[in-house]
């Protein structure tokens, strides 16, 4: 999958990192299976794919008149006789052939030295070569190790045997590496002159006789369009010829070859038709792998292969092609599309074999087509967790897999859009980093925000930013959240138990204890990366933003740990225990905002000790004196007030407690009055006074109450 830009890179370097990178990673796979191709690394490769080419076309009927006079074993144990046999039985064998009158007979079998049987034998088989006119005759082309070099030899017919023949070229086979015979040679340079073949003579002679042929290939080496395995071609055994048996009539017209067909004589080779099997039964005969290659001259259907360059060129772009795709599509839909492409370019290039004899490179194709898959599946995989690592600061992992599978960071774009921000830090934390040393503050902040990041997360939240040691989060960004003032809250609510849990491990640790405070906005924002070409970041902007900031600040004056703007508290009223402070200005705006507390259900969180002792309260310089209800680290209530004092009025609090050496003086906020009765939060308490009071209560061991 293609991974996004990155956030950080300034926009004249976004090119080469992004829209660039792709074409530059899939040119380089190309351009190197396209050296491996011309290089010849996969040619053994490429040879086995043709084939197989062959295999699923199978046989086709030869068109040319072709008949193969067979040196078999049923004509050596006719004949009863040991080879090489009589050349006088084969100028017998000329005879009976030539009273058919066929078009054109070649022997596949070198007469280069004088005969075993005799001083009549080799006259007698050259006067039958010179009766019949029409007969080829074969040599070797040879090459020795002299002392200056390898030498080439040629190894010709009996000047005897040769005078009287219509001609006689070489009858080498050339094979490939794997010891195939896939091509064969039409002419070859020897001593400054040209040599043609066995093959080009019988089709000289072919035209001579009247038989259609399309024009001689002018490159000196074709490689062979095979018919079918031996016995494609008509064959006769040499001794049913000699016997009789088959009259001369038969060869009227034909193009007669006669060779050896016998394993014994290992005149045989390996051909398309027998891929990798080295059985005899799989063998082609010399003379059969000559009638095939006669046939496609005759025929103009010999296989032609496109140039090397050209199959380079194919890698080169099924490289560069599968690479975009790979990076534009996700892994499996790539896949899936390099197997379709892969198959049709099969199911093209067999039809293009068989229907217009031309091999066309394709193993060097698929190997482009997987190697630009697999090289951007690797580097997308290395990329995304890049990227992961990246995102994670601000993201949570179900986000990171959202922005991941959409293929693009376009939803990082900055847009306006609604969300809710969240923004909490430690309360009193100057005061708590002077009780330890750097590394515990680090510490203590790294474990702090750790879990509070967790936390965010676990929500579908976006860590905006970290300040210190406050964090910025934002909910419905980048992605659409429809619930995320409901999980804004969540989180808050889940910052505060967790709170807990880390202050009574820290306070066993360093004997300080954590407190933070949550404000929450909702409404719209400019959303997106935002910043400089040199640096750019993820992060909200807008008055939603500041309020939010705000009531974060707030939760110290009203003693509650989560603050929530009227927006917020309309869309999770109905979810949440909210209770309403009154209506605020803060910096930034002009008109009054309403605030809200949310709690747990069980209403404040805050430990409480149930006690009656005297409480002196001053309310605009008129001293008052009533009885505490209960009290906490954060406030006190009190009953049989004189007067009902209104919600957020700014008071004076004066409490005597046993155990505290003197009394304790602290400015407090009306948090909810009724009738004779009234709630107080403590504004500016030191910590010191409050780690006091919450000692108190905890020896008091009261129950908390609703």
């Amino acid at each position: 999958m293609p991974a996004s830009p990155d956030l950080c890179y300034p926009a004249s370097m976004k090119f080469f990192s992004g829209a660039a990178r792709p074409w530059l990673i899939g040119l380089g796979v190309g351009v190197v299976v396209a050296l491996v191709s011309l290089l010849g690394a996969v040619e053994f490769l490429e040879l086995k794919s043709l084939d197989y080419r062959f295999l699923l076309r199978g046989p086709i009927r030869p068109a040319s008149p072709i008949v193969i006079i067979s040196i078999d074993e049923d004509s050596f144990d006719e004949l009863d006789l040991a080879w090489p046999w009589p050349r006088a039985l084969h100028g017998r064998l000329l005879d009976l052939l030539s009273q058919g009158r066929p078009a054109a007979i070649g022997l596949d079998i070198l007469f280069i030295e004088p005969s075993l049987h005799g001083p009549r034998d080799d006259p007698a088989l050259a006067a039958a070569v010179a009766r019949a006119g029409n007969v080829v005759l074969g040599n070797n082309l040879t090459k020795t190790q002299g002392e200056y070099g390898v030498k080439d030899d040629l190894n010709p017919p009996l000047p005897v045997i040769r005078k009287g023949a219509a001609a006689f070229g070489f009858i080498n086979l050339a094979t490939d590496e794997d010891g195939f015979v896939r091509s064969g040679d039409l002419r070859l340079s020897y001593q400054g002159g040209v040599q043609e073949s066995f093959d080009v003579h019988l089709y000289n002679l072919a035209i001579k006789a009247g038989i259609p042929a399309k024009p001689l290939p002018q490159e000196p080496t074709v490689y062979i369009n095979y018919r079918g395995p031996r016995r494609t071609f008509a064959v006769v055994p040499y001794y049913r010829v000699l016997n009789g048996e088959v009259k001369p009539e038969v060869f009227q017209g034909k193009i007669v070859m006669v060779g050896a067909t016998t394993l014994a004589l290992h005149d045989d080779f390996l051909t398309p038709f027998s891929p990798g099997l080295l059985s005899g039964l799989h063998r082609m005969p010399g003379v059969e792998v000559h009638a095939n290659l006669l046939e496609n001259l005759l025929q103009g259907n010999r296989l032609t292969r496109i140039h090397l360059y050209l199959g380079a060129l194919l890698a080169l772009i099924a490289a560069l092609l599968t690479t975009l795709a790979t990076f534009k599509l996700r892994a499996v839909r790539a896949f899936l599309l390099v197997v379709a492409v892969g198959a049709a370019y099969t199911v093209i290039s067999f039809w293009a074999f068989v229907s217009f004899y031309l091999w066309v490179d394709w193993f060097s194709v698929q190997l482009a087509l997987f190697s630009g898959y697999g090289t951007a599946v690797v580097i997308n995989y290395i990329r995304e967790q890049r990227e992961k690592r990246r995102l994670s600061r601000f993201f949570s992992p179900d986000v990171i897999k959202e922005i991941l599978r959409s293929q693009s960071e376009s939803s990082l774009v900055g847009s306006r859009r609604r969300v809710t921000v969240l923004f909490s830090d430690i309360r009193g934390f100057t005061s708590l980093s002077e009780k330890l040393s750097p590394e515990e503050v680090v510490e203590m902040l790294r474990d702090y925000l750790t879990t509070m990041t967790e936390i965010v997360f676990k929500y579908g939240g976006t860590v905006d930013k970290y300040i210190g040691d406050a964090i910025m989060a934002l909910y419905g960004a980048p992605f659409d959240q429809p619930n995320h003032a409901e999980q804004a809250v969540r989180t808050a609510l889940e910052f505060q138990e967790q709170v807990k849990v880390l202050s009574e491990r820290w306070e066993a640790k360093c004997g300080v204890r954590l407190r933070n405070g949550v404000g929450i906005n909702t409404g719209e924002a400019v959303v997106g990366t935002i910043g400089s070409q040199q640096r750019l970041e993820y992060t909200a902007i807008g008055d939603t933003v500041n309020l939010a900031s705000r009531l974060e600040g707030l939760t110290k004056d009203f003693l509650s740990p989560v603050v929530i703007s009227e927006n917020t508290y309309e869309e999770v009223k109905h979810l949440f225990y909210s209770r309403y402070l009154g209506e605020v200005k803060v910096k930034g705006k002009e008109i009054p905002v309403k605030i809200y507390a949310v709690e747990k259900a069980e209403g404040r969180q805050s430990p409480r000790a149930l006690l009656e002792a005297p409480l002196t309260i001053v309310d605009e310089d008129v001293t008052i004196t009533a009885v505490m209800l209960d009290l906490s680290r954060t406030g006190v209530a009190a009953r049989n007030l004189p007067k009902r004092i209104p919600a957020n009025r700014i008071v004076g609090i004066r409490i005597e407690l046993p155990g505290l050496a003197e009394p304790l003086t602290v400015d407090g906020r009306v948090i909810w009055s009724d009738g004779d009765r009234a709630g107080f939060g403590f504004l500016g308490l030191s910590l010191e006074n409050e780690n006091l009071l919450e000692d108190f209560v905890k020896r008091r061991a009261a129950t908390p109450e609703s």
